[in-house]
């Protein structure tokens, strides 16, 4: 669930920094909404960890700063791709909570009761930003944030 935390503390930061230069209100409230609904996932994960004993990771703040400047980064190159940026994002952890799911105790049912609602949201979200417009990202760029989502994904487990 720490992995999951720091996933939902770096969605709340994409999207605060997409919707900072969003060019158009409708775009800004759109990333503004999903910025809110993945705060529904950064409580359920917080809770989750508590009932678990642990704690989230470290590095929240690294986190937070690292895909806050992505997230401008996306709304810099426009709507259209920070929409895609969107998509490919939702897609890439909607994978991740699958295999999650697919590794998590079966006697761990509050974990896989939030992790199934957190992948169904995430699934929506992405829809929502292609019904929205977003372009399809080139193949580098989706390497490249598979590659940093790795990164934080082995970090923010031991740290």
């Amino acid at each position: 669930m720490r992995v999951n935390h720091a996933g939902e503390v770096c969605a709340q930061a994409l999207y605060h920094g997409q919707a900072r230069v969003a060019r158009t209100p409708e775009r800004r409230l759109h990333l503004q909404t999903a910025a809110r609904e993945e705060g529904d996932h950064l409580r359920w994960c917080r809770a989750r960890l508590r009932t678990l004993r642990t704690e989230p990771s470290r590095l929240g703040p690294i986190w937070y700063g690292g895909a806050y400047a992505m997230g401008l980064l996306a709304g810099l190159a426009g709507d259209r791709l920070s929409l895609g940026f969107v998509e490919e994002t939702e897609q890439q952890v909607a994978q991740h909570l699958q295999q999650h799911l697919q590794r998590l105790p079966a006697a761990d049912t509050a974990s896989r009761a939030v992790l199934e609602r957190m992948r169904q949201d995430e699934l929506q979200h992405g829809a929502r930003a292609r019904e929205a417009g977003g372009q399809t990202l080139p193949g580098v760029v989706r390497g490249l944030m598979r590659c940093c989502a790795r990164v934080m994904t082995a970090t923010a487990y031991y740290i």
